[in-house]
């Protein structure tokens, strides 16, 4: 079974920095996407950040020039830098991972959702 495992939330002061990861967890034959979404109360999610292999990225617009989302293959780990944040960057982000399987199978998953919370 394929999970995500993520980290590196936390309470930051405007102007701050944070890195999220998040990891792969089981078998998979290929990484077709990984990225962030984010969903702030009473707010609808929105997509942060995407990487698609061989490497290219998508940004909201909101986080363009301050957020820089990574991959590292090895590691089977995707992190989202996170400069220059803002209160408005309050929100639990979650990671998503769409693969293909051993087997061919296109299949996707998300992480539980690590909240990010930018305050003084």
């Amino acid at each position: 079974q394929v999970q995500l495992v993520e980290s590196g939330g936390g309470l930051v002061e405007p102007g701050g920095s944070l890195t999220l990861s998040c990891a792969i967890s089981g078998n998979i034959f290929r990484i077709n996407t990984m990225g962030w979404y984010r969903q702030a109360p009473g707010k609808e999610r929105e997509l942060v950040a995407r990487i698609t292999a061989p490497n290219s990225t998508k940004y909201a617009d909101s986080v363009k020039g301050r957020f820089t989302i990574s991959r590292d293959n090895a590691k089977n780990t995707t992190y989202l830098q996170m400069n220059n944040l803002k209160p408005e960057d309050t929100a639990d982000y979650s990671c998503f991972l769409v693969y293909h399987d051993d087997h061919g199978k296109m299949d996707d998953t998300w992480g539980q959702g690590t909240m990010v919370t930018v305050s003084s």
